[in-house]
């Protein structure tokens, strides 16, 4: 039966220590997901009660709630300025109901309302929306709590295996995490059974987990999951096996790429991506690029959450400050990414505004003066200049060979002094001129339509040669008989 915000329902508290209690609930304050429905208690302001959708799994919830209260993780509230926030909703106590079944079980209060998604921290924009800080530091403490918290519970032999940004919340004002939902974890009981995680999420399953089913999944899909999550923090929410594709290449979707180990920001390049434009991972330490190396590449010894949770605890401790914009931190001497991505990103946008200021072309015309009067138009203002062309060409043409018909006429008064130059220096000026009339026509033949013509270039420097030829006959008074048999 549904639950509402006047229902009175009583259970059983049983405690792991062994004592009991009745328990009222509230009013209902989350529909909650797959598994329940969340309400608070009115004997505990402090906790509320999970009840299940499907009472039908009562013994296998029942056994796995007891393996979650013998086996806690050690991760207790945090206090900052004299206020507790708890960090995990972790099962307290067991509901019974009237029957005896196992309905749910009570878990700390987290207030939601003070906490936003992880992923919602990783976008600019969201982050505009929603009202939360700007400072690059506290995105690297975020990442810093998350690996904690699943360090802590790896360390007592549990699983997320489901871990993804949107299933990790975060308090607003300190980024201290808020998790939720640990009854789908994957839960490590007594003598080494396990009571296996339900669900995994596409984008965030390691490579070799792809056939695997949510039972088969553990300390492997964290490690993959948390870096993906940690790369993305650190990097403006930007996916590791996401990028820019190469040309020519088929499209993959983020898991298949995940699947084919296409990491775009290791120390070799992808053969199927380019990094994204607006990346800062070259801003990185080594240190890191190297956790990330062995986090996404074939064969790599993946970090444990502990080993991150180090890492990261030594770059929130190491972050410089930004003298540009106090918001931005960055990690080594290289300077900071976040305004060199920045710098970028103005850049496409200028570049955009500029193509969108210039006019759209087809055809070498603006696509805004395209009408069938301007067609017109230029199509008359084309044929006038066509015809312009020709006539010129036609009068240059006509000259040519009226030059070189009355060549020898016009070299008369300077006979004597190509005499005495001697055939053979002659005979290279007339190679000299010849070439310089094959690259004249070779010039203008795109701009005159009969030059364009082969034939028409051909005909007129052989007719330019055979008039040089007659000439320089005339000219050196070359006896008749060796041009011609004697008759």
């Amino acid at each position: 039966m549904e639950q509402n915000s006047t229902v009175t329902n009583a259970y059983t508290a049983l405690y792991s220590d062994g004592k009991f209690e009745k328990i009222t609930l509230s009013e209902m304050v989350n529909r909650g997901g797959a598994a329940g429905k969340i309400f608070l208690v009115k004997e505990h302001p402090t906790l509320v009660a999970k009840i299940f959708h499907n009472k039908n799994k009562s013994a296998t919830n029942r056994q796995k709630l007891e393996a979650m209260l013998l086996n806690p993780p050690n991760f207790p509230p945090a206090i900052k300025d004299g206020i507790e926030y708890v960090q995990i909703a972790w099962p307290v106590a067991i509901l019974d109901d009237e029957n005896g079944f196992c309905v749910g079980y009570l878990m700390p209060l987290i207030k939601m309302d003070e906490a936003v998604s992880l992923d919602h921290l990783m976008q600019k924009a969201i982050r505009k929306k929603l009202g939360l800080t700007e400072k690059y530091s506290y995105r690297v403490f975020a990442a810093y709590n998350v690996a904690s918290m699943v360090a802590a519970l790896h360390s007592v032999g549990h699983y997320i295996v489901d871990l993804k940004p949107s299933n990790v919340s975060v308090y607003k004002d300190n980024m201290m995490v808020a998790m939720v939902d640990c009854d789908g974890f994957s839960i490590r009981g007594e003598k080494g059974n396990r009571y296996p995680a339900e669900f995994v999420s596409e984008e965030y399953i390691y490579p070799e987990g792809m056939d695997l089913s949510c039972d088969e999944m553990g300390e492997e899909q964290d490690k993959f999951a948390l870096a993906v999550m940690i790369f993305k923090l650190l990097n403006n929410g930007i996916h590791p096996f996401s990028g820019t594709p190469r040309k020519d290449v088929e499209m993959l979707t983020i898991q298949n790429r995940i699947e084919q180990y296409h990491y775009a920001y290791g120390l070799w390049p992808d053969t199927y991506q380019a990094p994204h434009p607006y990346s800062i991972h070259e801003y990185f330490d080594k240190a890191t690029l190297e956790m990330f190396e062995r986090a996404f590449t074939k064969g790599g010894n993946r970090p444990t959450a502990e080993e991150w949770k180090e890492h990261l605890k030594k770059l929130v401790h190491n972050l410089k400050p930004c003298k540009k914009n106090p918001n931005h931190s960055y990690f080594t001497a290289k300077g900071c990414g976040l305004c060199a991505a920045e710098e970028r990103f103005q850049g496409t946008i200028s570049d955009i505004r500029k193509q969108r200021q210039t006019p759209a072309m087809l055809r070498g015309m603006e696509i805004s003066s395209i009408s069938v009067e301007n067609l017109n138009r230029n199509k008359a203002e084309k044929h006038n200049e066509e015809l312009k062309i020709k006539r010129i060409s036609v009068a240059c043409i006509t000259l040519f060979l009226l030059f070189f018909g009355a060549l020898f006429k016009i070299l008369e008064p300077v006979a004597d002094a190509l005499h005495d130059m001697g055939l053979g220096l002659q005979a290279i000026i007339i190679t000299v001129v010849m070439l310089a009339i094959n690259q004249i026509m070779r010039k203008y033949a795109p701009i005159s339509p009969i030059l364009q013509n082969r034939a028409v270039t051909q005909m007129l420097q052989v007719y330019a040669f055979i008039c040089i030829l007659i000439a320089m006959v005339f000219l050196n008074e070359i006896p008749q008989g060796l041009l011609m048999p004697v008759l």
